[in-house]
């Protein structure tokens, strides 16, 4: 089935783009893949990302649209991606950057193309735990910078996951972020001697 991509806010694009187009962001940027890229690169896949604050025992607090990221491709693969932030002024690109999780959402992507159903593809970041995941969206329709995960949507740890949580591997909301709530529980105080 289609994966759905949710279109990202004109200035995003825009700013984006702008940066790409400019020698200083992109030689200050700590890209090197994007610094020695010749010939054109594009900005590609805008996902929105969101941020998980906190879980609740009653399932999953909304999120909180962090920003928009785009892909950055140039000759067929992903080189590297750009994060967009909104400011007072509006959508403003915040940086560029590369890593392990430029591969990994590719792969991702690829993944949840192959899967039976329709999905709305965005971002969620769980800052506690270090983690990011493709969450697919079963509403396609939805606007892509608001919401609750869903319990039936899906959540794909990308790479590097933490420690016993399998990259790569789709969970239901229902299932994962139970999971995760244990790992954010303080551990008990131990009682101090008498």
């Amino acid at each position: 089935m289609p994966l759905h991509v949710p279109p990202a806010p004109a200035p995003a694009l825009r700013s984006v783009l702008a940066a790409l187009g400019s020698p200083t962001a992109v030689r200050e940027a700590r890209t090197p893949s994007l610094r020695s890229a010749q010939g054109p690169v594009t900005a590609e896949v805008p996902l929105p990302v969101h941020v998980l604050d906190r879980l609740g025992s009653g399932g999953p607090s909304p999120t909180r649209l962090a920003g928009w990221r785009f892909l950055i491709r140039h000759g067929g693969q992903s080189v590297a991606a750009a994060d967009t932030t909104l400011t007072p002024d509006g959508w403003a690109f915040s940086h560029f950057f590369e890593g392990p999780y430029i591969a990994s959402t590719e792969k991702a992507l690829g993944q949840a193309e192959s899967l039976k159903s329709s999905y709305q593809a965005r971002l969620l970041s769980v800052p506690e735990l270090y983690m990011l995941t493709l969450w697919l969206h079963g509403d396609c329709a939805a606007d892509g910078a608001e919401g609750r995960p869903a319990p039936t949507d899906l959540l794909v740890p990308l790479a590097p996951a933490p420690p016993g949580i399998a990259a790569h591997r789709p969970h239901h909301v229902a299932e994962l972020l139970p999971v995760l709530g244990l790992r954010l529980t303080p551990a008990p105080l131990l009682s101090s001697p008498a």
